[in-house]
């Protein structure tokens, strides 16, 4: 059998050459939100959570293989950085190189209403190190902050504070991964989070056969998709999933 062998910077120009053209600019809206990225080496979990003033958030921030990495596409987003950023970790490049692979490969197709530049996004590997962009041109406030085995990133924020508070929150924490995300995620609501308001979240978080079926790599999927207080819900959906499935170190 002969196996077609791919480079990074072919993948993705293949990729990016599948981008639709002609979609209404009325459905184009950017993808304002806080995120983060989060990897426990003692359980070899990794995955991310998402807040947002946009409808079903969960639609196209977060992407996940589990022992391969995990990414989050916001800000004028191209949800197509999130199985790039897969595909691209699956052949072993780095976060660092990843980020400016697809960065560069972006032909930019709408420089006018939807510009690269605006583009914000961030690739964790399967051993937690990470690398994040905010491009110049993503809605003030718009940055992003690293720390241990996570990484927060926003834009259309109230201000720096929203991604610093996500970090030490998510380090600050103990529990289940899913604890530390959700705690990530209130601390930066608490600190101003999306100058817009709330109104959905999510949170997906992977690891080999770490589901609970058969052959099922999905520790978590959660979706709160329409709700004043989404972070709230998000908040009793990962407590009764702790409960449920006995997640946390115990159960490893």
């Amino acid at each position: 059998m002969m196996r077609l062998v791919v480079s990074g910077a072919m993948f993705c120009a293949i990729l990016f050459s599948q981008t639709p053209a002609g979609i209404p600019q009325h459905l184009w809206s950017p993808v304002a939100t806080f995120s983060i990225l989060g990897y426990d080496p003692a359980t070899g979990e990794l995955g991310g959570a998402v807040q947002s003033r946009v409808f079903s958030v969960g639609n196209g921030v977060l992407w996940a293989e589990a022992g391969v990495g995990v990414a989050a596409t916001q800000a004028i987003v191209d949800v197509s950085y999130g199985p790039q950023a897969l595909k691209l970790l699956e052949l072993g490049y780095q976060p660092d190189k990843i980020i400016k692979l697809i960065y560069e490969s972006d032909p930019d197709p709408r420089p006018a209403a939807w510009p690269k530049q605006g583009r914000q996004f961030a690739v964790m590997n399967a051993k937690g190190e990470y690398a994040a962009f905010t491009g110049p041109k993503a809605t003030e406030w718009a940055g992003h902050k690293g720390g241990k085995f996570c990484t927060a990133q926003g834009n259309i924020l109230a201000g720096e504070a929203v991604v610093n508070q996500m970090v030490e929150a998510f380090e600050q924490t103990s529990g289940h991964l899913s604890l530390r995300l959700v705690a990530a995620l209130e601390a930066g609501q608490k600190a101003g989070g999306d100058r817009r308001g709330m109104q959905s979240a999510a949170m997906l978080i992977v690891k080999k056969d770490g589901g609970v079926w058969l052959h099922n790599d999905v520790v978590l999927r959660l979706q709160v998709d329409d709700n004043p207080q989404p972070i709230v819900e998000l908040r009793r959906l990962v407590e009764s999933a702790v409960q449920r499935f006995h997640l946390g170190p115990k159960a490893h």
